[in-house]
């Protein structure tokens, strides 16, 4: 194993060793929280939903496997391209796509049945977009017309069609942007005057919503924020409570895999929750450890940024991990009520569909990166050798 792992898995290896871990860490709690919805509609079939599970993570690890072979120079030539395509994917799913708990965020593709959050595509492209822009802009980085508003357009038009359907990923998109644009050396006066309008803005869009529709997704963020500060029905709401008892009764070790008993009073254990089912069953330990893993990812991008040479990589690796950790930790603060409800699912974890492949292509994109630096490095090892061998 130790000859066959430089052969075929390149790029930082901590990196591939903390994506195998959350798919093994994702089969076995997709197994567990699945149980009650595999009896309500598989007739108790418990092995499909982790049939479904493995296949998904199979075809995941296949895309991050090819994604990270390729140059990363190669998803900055597709990255304009993929925006352009996503911005009227996510404006149809805006308007007709498939509804689930009051939110059109997923397109349902013809004659196969499968699902794509139209988001998921656009995050990864506008991060790519925002990414190379920054890495070409760099001698003309404080240009307000030549630079700011065009990645202002593209940032804000992204958000804004996101934001009516999921609010919690346009927040998040947006914010990881930001710090890119931060990182990037815009200038602090541009990004201070973004942050006012950007709150005088999501301002008006409350009011004017909540005065012109009844219910819907005011409603549903409303309703959201008042059952985290307990203001709503005498406590917290039923997902929550319940989340606090599944990880109340987990203790330090756990009950143990597949033990289980919130899984049955839970709504979504095995995508929203799925952190409370893995501290029900694996305990503080188990939820430390998964907590550690998304760090580690992190740290390891921040390696790969001190290490690059070129802006372009640098600001891609360090855009794409922000996006899947910070996701992670409002999963987690969910769980463990530090965060309203917000419906994001654990990266490489919860239970498969878009999400999962495209958290994968991040990844595989993030690895590129990586092998792209080893393969520069080493080529320069072997220049070096052969000067000191012919001198």
């Amino acid at each position: 194993m130790k000859t066959a792992l430089p052969t075929y898995f390149k790029g930082d290896r901590i990196i591939w060793m903390v994506a195998f871990l959350l798919m093994i860490v994702s089969l076995l709690v997709v197994y567990s929280a699945t149980g009650t919805l595999a009896y309500r509609f598989k007739e108790g079939n418990t092995t499909y939903y982790f049939l479904k599970q493995l296949m998904f993570l199979g075809v995941g690890f296949m895309i991050m496997y090819f994604a990270h072979l390729m140059p990363y120079r190669l998803f900055s030539k597709f990255g304009k391209i993929l925006l352009y395509a996503s911005i009227p994917l996510l404006l149809f799913t805006l308007l007709f796509g498939a509804n689930l708990n009051q939110a059109s965020r997923w397109l349902v593709i013809p004659g196969l049945g499968f699902t794509i959050q139209t988001s998921d595509l656009a995050k990864l492209a506008l991060i790519i977009f925002v990414s190379k822009m920054l890495a070409q802009k760099q001698d003309q980085i404080k240009d307000f017309k030549g630079t700011f508003l065009p990645l202002i357009a593209h940032i804000g038009i992204v958000c804004l069609l996101i934001l009516p359907a999921n609010f919690s990923t346009a927040a998040l998109l947006g914010l990881v942007c930001m710090l890119l644009l931060f990182i990037g050396r815009i200038s602090m006066k541009h990004l201070g005057m973004l942050v006012g309008i950007a709150v005088v803005a999501f301002g008006l869009f409350i009011l004017i919503a909540s005065k012109t529709s009844q219910g819907g997704r005011i409603g549903t963020w409303q309703s959201r924020i008042e059952r985290f500060v307990g203001s709503k029905d005498g406590g917290p709401g039923y997902q929550v409570e319940q989340g606090k008892i599944a990880i109340a009764t987990g203790g330090i070790f756990g009950k143990g895999p597949g033990n289980s008993t919130q899984r049955n009073y839970l709504p979504h254990p095995y995508s929203d929750f799925i952190y409370a089912i893995i501290i029900e069953e694996y305990g503080i330990v188990g939820g430390v450890i998964v907590l550690f893993l998304y760090l580690f990812l992190l740290f390891r991008a921040g390696v790969i940024v001190r290490k690059s040479k070129r802006t372009f990589p640098a600001f891609l690796a360090v855009g794409l991990t922000l996006m899947l950790v910070f996701q992670a930790l409002v999963n987690m603060a969910v769980a463990v009520h530090l965060f309203p409800v917000t419906g994001q699912p654990l990266p490489m974890v919860s239970m498969g569909g878009s999400s999962l492949l495209f958290t994968s292509l991040a990844l595989g994109i993030i690895l590129s990166v990586s092998r792209s630096m080893e393969e520069a490095e080493n080529d320069k090892k072997i220049e070096e050798d052969g000067i000191k061998a012919n001198s």
